[in-house]
Formats: C-alpha cells, structure tokens, sequence
C-alpha cells in the first residue's frame, strides 16, 4: 500500500522545520501511523542518524520503513521511557507525537471509528487489548456514560444519551455501527454528522485511554530528550490541546485557574518555540481536509 494512500501526514513541512533535524540526532517519531512524518525525518538523518518509532497498531508495523536506522516498537506511546532505554536511544534530539487517528484508520470500516461504515463497535487501536466501544456501551453504568460522553465528546445532552443506552441495551443489541446509529437516531441534537462524530470520539478515548496515555508521554518526554531536545505535539481537538498547552507552559496539566489551591509551582521543563498553535494552510487544507482542526505545538527542553 502507498503510503500516501494509508495517511496523509498533517503539517510535515512545519514539523520538520521546527524539529530542526541534525543529520547525526537520534529523534522518536511516537505515533508511525502511515509512516509520512519518519519519512520526512529520514529523508534529513545521515548514516549516524537514529529514528525509533512507536505504533501500537498492527497495520501500522506492516507499513513499516526497512532502514537500519530505524527501530520500529509495536507498543503504545506510554511505554515511551522503557523503550527508548532498552534501544539504549534516551537522549533524544527530538520527540514528534501526532495523536490523529489516521486516515486509513478511519477509512477501514472493519475498525468501527467511523461513522460513515457499519461494521463491528470496535474501535481499538491496539487489536491485542480486550475492551472495544461495544463493551462500554453494554457494561459501563449510566453515570459512567454520562461522564464519559460529557468530558471525552462534550456532547450536549449526554445525560439523556446515556440514560436511553442503558435502558435500550438490555432488549436491543449495540454490537455494530449500524444498530448503535439506529438506536439513537431518535435523541441526536443539531447537525447529526457533527453529534455522531463527537459520540464516536468519547468511545475512542476511552476504549484506547488516550488522554491517559498522552499524560504519560509528556511526564517522559522531560526525561528522555537531552537540553536542547525538540518537542513537538500534533493535536486534532480541545482536550488533547489542552493538556499540551498546559505541560509544556508550566510542567503541569492544570492551569493555576484550574487548581487555585495548589501551592507548589512544578519546574518549568520547556520553552516554548510556538507561541501559537501552527495550523494548515490553503494548499494543505483543500489537499487534505481532516489537517482543519490539526495545531502543532513545539517546544525546546531547558
């Protein structure tokens, strides 16, 4: 499969000026995916170079570059520190993570993250882990639900979507895309490709933890990349944004507004490179529509 066919990467012109390639680096692309972004790197690394990348999917890894640079880990991006200390590649020149799903993800019906296919409500993005959507739409509890769909999707009536699952579920099946759309055709607000998107990305944080997983990365990514060392984050909605904002403002994922009792200051561990979010423009916008909502941010270690 043409790489360009599996995943158009977002902002690679961007990322790559920003990351500021040295020829002889070592540089840790975390999310593979279709594999453009460890192309471009490659493309700027010489014979010494080194480039380990994560991917915890298993289309991914058959997608995988063959270069003896390159180090391909089929795990999930959490794991980053133990990994990059077995390779004996801590230090890092530069850290690149893009957190969107990628389109051939998308694009495969059989995975179930997309609204536009029926297949099963699976939704992981590793196949070796057990829980999929349907699982948390038949076990979790209406007031997990409601959380869940309120905080992961901030959709607007999550209470009343949890609340006509629960009671559904025990007479209707929820094991494919179809049936769930069709159980809660009757309760979905405003534009319902916009709804639908925003109840599918509740499950997809949480089927694959993400907002979890991306904690962990950043908390590692202080302590695997050397002074000097660039981080750059791609981003595709709020929470996600949110959360790299904050880290690498402040070492913290909370604001001071968040938390006005806390009375330690974390040490700052970045300086910013972006003082704004990068986005997509004209050309890479008409290319590829999904770039609209990406914003890359970068940051250089102290």
């Amino acid at each position: 499969m043409e790489p360009s066919a599996y995943h158009l990467p977002v902002l690679l012109t961007e990322v790559v000026e920003l990351l500021q390639i040295r020829p002889d680096g070592t540089y840790v692309d975390a999310t593979f995916g279709g594999g453009g972004h460890s192309r471009a790197i490659l493309e700027r690394l010489g014979p010494q170079g080194r480039l380990i990348v994560f991917d915890q999917d298993e289309d991914a890894y058959r997608n995988r570059i063959v270069d003896e640079r390159v180090t391909f880990v089929r795990e999930n991006f959490r794991h980053l520190q133990r990994f990059l200390k077995l390779h004996k590649a801590l230090e890092a020149d530069g850290l690149l993570a893009d957190l969107g799903v990628s389109s051939y993800q998308f694009d495969t019906g059989t995975r179930g993250f997309s609204t536009r296919f029926d297949g099963n409500l699976d939704m992981r993005m590793d196949t070796r882990s057990t829980l999929t959507a349907a699982d948390i739409l038949h076990s979790y509890s209406e007031h997990h639900l409601h959380q869940l769909f309120q905080d992961y999707g901030e959709v607007t009536n999550s209470r009343t979507l949890a609340k006509t699952i629960v009671q559904l579920r025990k007479s209707h099946p929820l094991r494919t895309i179809a049936e769930f759309k069709s159980l809660i055709q009757p309760i979905v607000k405003g534009n319902p490709a916009k709804y639908l998107a925003q109840v599918f990305q509740a499950l997809r944080i949480a089927v694959n933890d993400e907002l979890g997983a991306l904690k962990e990365l950043l908390t590692q990514s202080s302590q695997v990349l050397k002074p000097g060392g660039k981080l750059a984050i791609i981003t595709f909605h709020s929470l996600e944004d949110r959360l790299v904002k904050n880290y690498m403002r402040s070492g913290s994922f909370e604001t001071a507004e968040d938390n006005p009792y806390a009375f330690e200051t974390p040490p700052k561990r970045f300086k910013l490179i972006t003082k704004k979010p990068v986005t997509a423009g004209e050309s890479e916008l008409r290319a590829n529509p999904r770039s609209r909502s990406a914003k890359l941010r970068v940051a250089e270690k102290i």
